[in-house]
């Protein structure tokens, strides 16, 4: 019998929603219902209406208690999305959150302790990995041995900044949780993905505000370095992508192996190849260049057979634990604060 998932959004304050509901929907999900908090802006929750008319706005206890709601997707503001995975966990629901998944160690805490009394999942939807077919590509190159044993990641995620359209809390340190808590999150995943590791120390790790002097407590640029038990890692994020850039910042991943290495051009081939998605291998048979479209994003439809079946096939609970755990440790070591 077919396996009628069905989803409920509370929570609408970043744009990464909408490539959660859609990764779903193609999965074979249901949309049900969803809310968002008074802080959206009018014109958000308008062109959301737009976008999925057939889904009814519902108050937020009411999405929480319908019994046939399987799953909840939630990108509302930074420091509110624990408390909303616990309540949804508590009313039996799985989780699926964007990055990053909660600001403070204390929200971590509870996810993990709500995670194993509800036995239910709580996932973050890393975008910039799990939504983007060049990391799929460079997946099945790393299985094929291309590039032999992975033993260090370099990524690097600048974004633009486009103040004039960043929301109040945008600005506000404790509900944004920090640059390395939020934009960073993805790296730490990254890191954690392409190594294999499972044991990881931050061994260094630093935020500074370099370009908004008008806004001083904003942290502009961030960067750590890792070691893990499957590789090391580096990582620089930034709010710095330049106006001229077509697209909103020139993510990209370096992973190196003992045979070779693998780069992820992943929005840009900066005056180079036009589009997205660009792969560059680099072992012992040359250099060759793929376009990865077409590679698929596998991460929604396992994850959808994953609520069904009660397994792990998209993302085991312990990454997801650990990627955030790390960008949260990360941020507060910056800061010069204590990571326990």
């Amino acid at each position: 019998m077919a396996f009628d998932l069905r989803i409920g959004v509370i929570g609408i304050d970043h744009g990464h929603i909408y490539g959660m509901i859609d990764g779903m929907r193609e999965a074979g999900a249901t949309l049900v219902a969803w809310t968002t908090g008074d802080e959206t802006p009018d014109e958000a929750r308008t062109a959301f209406q737009d976008t999925y008319p057939d889904m009814p706005l519902r108050p937020m206890q009411a999405i929480l208690e319908d019994a046939s709601i399987d799953l909840i997707l939630s990108a509302g503001i930074n420091s509110e999305r624990g408390g909303i995975a616990v309540s949804a966990m508590i009313h039996g629901k799985d989780v699926l959150v964007d990055k990053p998944g909660c600001t403070s160690l204390k929200q971590l805490a509870d996810i993990r302790t709500t995670v194993a009394e509800t036995g239910r999942r709580w996932l973050v939807s890393f975008s910039e990995r799990v939504s983007v077919e060049s990391a799929t590509l460079a997946d099945r190159l790393i299985a094929e041995g291309r590039i032999g044993r992975v033993v260090q990641t370099v990524g690097l995620g600048p974004h633009r900044l486009n103040a004039n359209l960043r929301p109040g809390w945008f600005w506000d340190r404790a509900r944004c949780g920090g640059i390395l808590t939020d934009i960073c999150a993805h790296q730490f995943d990254q890191f954690l993905h392409f190594t294999g590791s499972t044991e990881v120390r931050v061994i260094s790790a630093h935020v500074a505000n370099v370009a908004n002097p008008d806004r001083p407590d904003f942290q502009d640029f961030g960067e750590a370095l890792l070691e893990g038990n499957g590789g090391r890692g580096y990582a620089r994020v930034d709010w710095l992508t330049p106006h001229g850039l077509p697209v909103w910042g020139d993510g990209r991943m370096t992973i190196l192996g003992t045979d070779g290495y693998i780069e992820l051009r992943k929005y840009i081939d900066i005056a180079g190849q036009p589009g997205g998605d660009h792969v560059f291998l680099a072992d012992k048979s040359g250099v060759q260049r793929f376009d990865a479209k077409g590679a698929g994003k596998p991460f929604f439809g396992r994850f959808a057979a994953d609520v069904k079946n009660r397994t792990e096939t998209a993302m085991s609970q312990s990454h997801a634990f650990l990627a955030t755990e790390l960008a949260l440790q990360a941020q507060l070591l910056a800061e010069g604060g204590a990571t326990r």
